[in-house]
């Protein structure tokens, strides 16, 4: 162990047994630290100088943290598995940052735990700095995120299809409590914990609750849910993996493996190498939302009525106002995106005339927006003409402005990140640094920068990306 200042405050392992086991981090030959996020070590109360690649490897433990594995099931691609947990991360502790707030320390990548199913626990190189970039983005984009406080080669080599170099993440979240973790114990029937459960995670994150009010509990996750997944669409991110498992009750975002941005605008828009079917397209994840919400409507039934059938009316009707929750948040951020005054009755067929135009032409997704942000119109022929001229007849007088906060000049375009991990993994860093220079002040313009806001070129190909494990 060594003293770093955490001033670990540890209440899911203090209050939470049977909800994890304990297990220490796997032992790093050669750990050596890649990327510090010293910003948000101050945020957390830490001193960056005091901070190690043997501390963030796992092999020298800051005093007062208690690694543990947690619990949890979910729904994977639509197939349930009631016992999965974290098979290759351990959250080390809670901190208290510099606003309050109380935040999780986890290590991603640390070795095998009992949750591991035959995996390896490790992870490599490529998928901790996309994780650790990803992040960045998205807490840029003002998108709620876990976030990387530290990547860590190991020194020694993980196997997937080939051999590559490992790598730790120190993920920082709200906490790392899923729905999944909620359906671990509905599945099994223990109602009493699945009670401890909701009135732990209430006390954390919904403090302003009604102790033991279930119903608002769920109204309040899927309030948050439905503005976070409005964002993630509002700028075209791709998630990739939406199980339930990859649902925070926090709100956050969580589990950057197989994550794009959308470049050229197609609804059907797909990354991940495994989602064979489209389940978890760009166009399904306002469905995928609603379903993930049912899976844990369900889970919570015997906390929601006196009997079955009064918790299921409950619950239908908590979840019918999910849709025009969502589509209410989504208007709202075109209207912000499109710099529209006030609201209109035909603000959404505007938006969805817009979206139509882009499809039909391959537009990028968020060059057509910042050039809108700009005055001009990256679309082409008489049907565009013809809506950019009612969408002049909408325009608030300070359109531009609020149009050049909403839409991102730069994001982390896919050909761009892919070169940054590739030059990691063979041990340049300069490129990795460079982009997250630019992604992390993605709404204002840049000489010289031009080329980090331009899609990939056509040799670049149809993209894939792979979850890491």
């Amino acid at each position: 162990m060594t003293d770093a200042a955490f001033r670990f405050d540890n209440s899911f392992a203090a209050t939470m047994p049977g909800f994890y086991v304990a297990q220490a981090p796997a032992r790093a030959p050669a750990p050596r630290l890649l990327r510090l996020n010293e910003t948000l070590a101050r945020d957390l109360g830490l001193d960056p100088a005091t901070l190690t690649a043997e501390m963030f490897s796992g092999n020298a433990l800051p005093v007062g943290a208690q690694p543990i594995a947690q619990v949890y099931a979910g729904h994977q691609f639509g197939g349930f598995s009631p016992q999965l947990g974290d098979g290759r991360a351990l959250l080390l502790g809670e901190v208290i940052d510099r606003h309050g707030q109380r935040r999780d320390i986890a290590l991603k990548g640390s070795g095998r735990t009992p949750f591991s199913r035959g995996g390896d626990g490790k992870a490599a190189v490529g998928p901790v700095l996309r994780e650790y970039l990803i992040g960045e983005a998205m807490q840029a984009l003002g998108v709620p995120t876990t976030r990387a406080l530290a990547a860590v080669a190991t020194g020694a080599p993980v196997l997937r299809q080939v051999e590559l170099p490992g790598a730790v993440l120190t993920r920082v979240a709200a906490s790392h409590i899923r729905v999944g973790t909620f359906q671990f114990f509905a599945a099994r029937g223990e109602t009493d914990k699945l009670r401890q459960l909701a009135d732990y995670t209430m006390a954390r994150h919904y403090p302003d609750l009604t102790a033991a009010d279930y119903l608002s509990f769920f109204n309040a996750v899927a309030a948050r849910q439905a503005a976070l997944i409005a964002q993630w669409m509002a700028l075209g991110f791709v998630h990739g993996v939406m199980n339930t498992d990859n649902m925070a009750l926090s709100g956050e975002t969580i589990d950057y493996g197989p994550c794009a941005f959308m470049e050229a605008y197609d609804p059907d828009t797909v990354f991940s190498s495994i989602d064979q079917t489209g389940r978890y397209s760009w166009g399904n994840q306002p469905f995928i939302l609603i379903w993930n919400l049912t899976r844990l409507a369900e889970a919570l039934l015997p906390l929601l009525g006196a009997d079955e059938q009064s918790a299921v009316a409950r619950a239908t009707e908590a979840l019918e106002a999910v849709p025009p929750l969502y589509r209410a948040h989504w208007l709202g951020l075109m209207r912000g995106k499109l710099g529209l005054a006030g609201a209109d009755a035909t603000d959404q067929r505007l938006a969805d005339d817009l979206l139509a135009l882009m499809q039909a032409q391959g537009a990028d997704w968020t060059g057509t927006f910042r050039a809108l942000a700009r005055g001009h119109l990256a679309l082409t022929g008489a049907a565009a003409e013809a809506w950019k001229t009612r969408w002049q007849a909408r325009q608030a007088p300070d359109a531009a402005a609020r149009m050049q906060a909403a839409n991102p000049a730069y994001i982390p375009r896919n050909h761009l990140v892919e070169q940054a991990l590739a030059a990691a993994e063979a041990g340049d860093m300069a490129p990795f640094e460079a982009l997250l220079a630019v992604i992390t002040d993605p709404f204002t313009d840049r000489l010289g920068l031009e080329g980090y806001a331009q899609p990939a070129p056509e040799s670049f190909g149809r993209y894939r990306t792979f979850c890491g494990t």
